[in-house]
């Protein structure tokens, strides 16, 4: 299911993956660069999917994030702007405004 919402995406620059932890910053470096996705590594600004003032705004079609715990603010922007997340998550990891899931151990 996540494998056809990214293909459903025709400009890949339109994704946006997200990470806070520093395990997943470069994995979100390497998929971007790969990809053309857009990447938002390290801390997440707030308002960058809301506050249409700020300089790093942005109107993504997806959001991918591989924490939901410690990406919650990201999450919860990208509800506020129904944008839909695909979440790399543990077996503890919350699931409010994730669209879809995908289990992995992301510890």
């Amino acid at each position: 299911v996540a494998a056809r919402m990214i293909v459903a995406i025709e400009n890949p620059s339109d994704i946006l993956i997200a990470s806070q932890r520093p395990y997943g910053s470069r994995a979100v470096l390497k998929f971007s660069q790969y990809t053309g996705a857009s990447p938002a590594a390290g801390r997440w600004t707030p308002g960058t999917l809301t506050n249409q003032i700020t300089t790093k705004y942005m109107e993504p079609s997806l959001l991918i994030v591989t924490d939901p715990r410690t990406d919650h603010q990201s999450i919860k922007e990208a509800a506020y702007a129904s944008i839909p997340v695909i979440a790399l998550c543990d077996t503890d990891s919350p699931l409010e405004n994730v669209d879809v899931a995908i289990p992995a151990n992301n510890q």
